[in-house]
């Protein structure tokens, strides 16, 4: 829910504070979320082992305390900015709106020199939120039994819908009351209180005082004695050597994009589509709508386990069904624009059901890893997948901002399936994210029999679900 709420502050503030303070465009705010982006895949490609290592309780405080300093430090931008181009410091918030609006807002000094600022705290937020996954994955590995894994993930992937649903109707409120730079500092100061909670709540199974001895056998239940003793650590390098985890790697290239395209987005694109400001009523509810029908991605991630208890399909014929529905259920993401031209209900109830549906392929996906790595290695390889999600996520943002603004500028003669402008960007970009779900399912229904985990096997009979078929 945390690492939700910090990214949506940025989206939530820009089109309608920010952009006015500093002289933003589509553009720069492409370039801004993309760095993130970036900066987000490559700190997960190295973070997943370093938890790995460290353990999961340490590991995981580390990360949100990073995560929390980052978003609190991009109040301060403004102050820091108009610090140093109208050599006056200012202690307070107003003080440094008046001298930036004096230099004039779209000064070419204030814009590019904001744009690195925000980059600055965004990439600092990103190194703390890149350990998010690789830990909750493993965690849930560690206390689920695979059966369970994919709806487990599905409910704490649905903390994310909870932060994006908060967002909305807080967010801005705040940013128009208060003050965009108190959004950033109210929502960084509830991540103290997580990591506090974090200490209090979270051990490992093993140690855990809040298991009792039937809650601890059913988590053990895929395991037995010699395949504890035999499980080791695999190497980082070593990871490369199983296709699951170019599985993985490439189902998250494929699809994550999209998702961090709608997270990023969306607000904005209802404000060009719609005239509806962030902080607007109906703007609000919009955003609001889009999260609510999102978290109906607990039942794609109880899916799996309904196909193998009624359906006698072993955990990944199951889990490959339920994927392949996912990703059919996404071609609906070409009828946004067609079907949102009549209401702009109507596209919230397309781009949420697009959400569920690809929160419902994420929970698998990861619940992949987990199925057919072992526990020790589970971090490192969620990791690596995500990295491939960031750069993809980086190329979309990036690609996104320039496409937006060169539509923009050219209006008529930029046009796609009979719309022109910003529209015709936007169905560009619908078009691809339609269809990509079904290629990454292709990729990863080939990758995800590894020969290699077959072998594993006879030392440790845990990882049955990598060779079947």
């Amino acid at each position: 829910m945390m690492t939700y709420l910090d990214r949506q502050v940025l989206s939530l503030t820009w089109k309608d504070f920010l952009a006015p303070e500093f002289g933003w465009n589509d553009n720069d705010y492409g370039y801004i979320t993309g760095i993130f982006s970036l900066t987000y895949a490559v700190c997960m490609f190295f973070v997943g082992k370093l938890l790995d290592v460290i353990g999961m309780r340490r590991g995981y405080l580390i990360s949100m305390g990073i995560c929390t300093v980052g978003t609190l430090l991009h109040a301060f931008c403004g102050i820091i900015l108009s610090g140093l181009l109208a050599d006056t410091w200012f202690v307070d918030f107003d003080g440094a709106k008046e001298a930036l609006h004096d230099m004039g807002v779209a000064g070419i000094s204030i814009t590019t020199m904001s744009i690195y600022f925000f980059i600055g705290c965004r990439s600092i937020m990103a190194l703390g939120q890149a350990g998010n996954f690789p830990a909750a994955i493993s965690v849930t590995a560690e206390f689920f039994p695979k059966k369970d894994r994919a709806f487990a993930t599905s409910i704490f992937n649905n903390g994310a819908c909870v932060g994006s649903l908060l967002a909305p109707i807080t967010i801005p409120p705040i940013a128009r009351l208060l003050g965009w730079e108190m959004a950033f500092i109210i929502v960084g100061a509830v991540g103290f209180l997580w990591m506090f909670a974090w200490l209090k709540l979270y051990n490992n199974a093993n140690n855990s005082s809040k298991l009792n001895i039937s809650e601890y056998n059913y988590i053990q239940q895929d395991n037995n004695e010699e395949s504890v003793k035999n499980e080791e650590s695999i190497s980082f390098i070593r990871c490369f050597s199983y296709r699951i985890t170019w599985a993985f790697m490439l189902g998250k290239f494929m699809t994550d994009g999209a998702w961090w395209f709608y997270l990023f987005w969306a607000p904005i694109y209802i404000s060009d589509t719609y005239g509806y400001t962030t902080d607007s009523p109906m703007g609000m509810a919009l955003i609001f709508t889009i999260y609510l029908i999102c978290m109906l991605s607990v039942i794609g991630g109880y899916l799996p386990t309904y196909l193998s208890e009624n359906y006698a399909l072993t955990p990944r014929r199951a889990r490959l069904r339920a994927m392949l529905a996912f990703a059919c259920i996404q071609l609906i993401g070409i009828l946004q624009l067609p079907l949102g031209s009549h209401s702009p209900w109507i596209l919230v109830i397309i781009i949420g059901i697009f959400g569920a549906a690809h929160q419902s392929w994420s929970a698998n996906l990861f619940s992949l890893v987990g199925d057919n790595m072992p526990k020790k290695s589970i971090a490192t390889v969620i990791g690596i997948g995500g990295f491939a999600g960031g750069m993809s996520s980086y190329l979309t943002m990036v690609l996104s901002g320039k496409l937006l603004f060169y539509a923009d500028t050219m209006q008529d003669a930029y046009t796609f399936l009979g719309y022109s402008g910003k529209p015709a960007a936007y169905m560009t970009m619908f078009c691809i994210f339609s269809v990509t779900y079904l290629i990454g399912w292709g990729i990863i229904r080939v990758l995800s029999y590894d020969a290699r985990l077959t072998n594993m096997q006879r030392m440790m009979p845990e990882h049955t679900g990598a060779a079947e078929d």
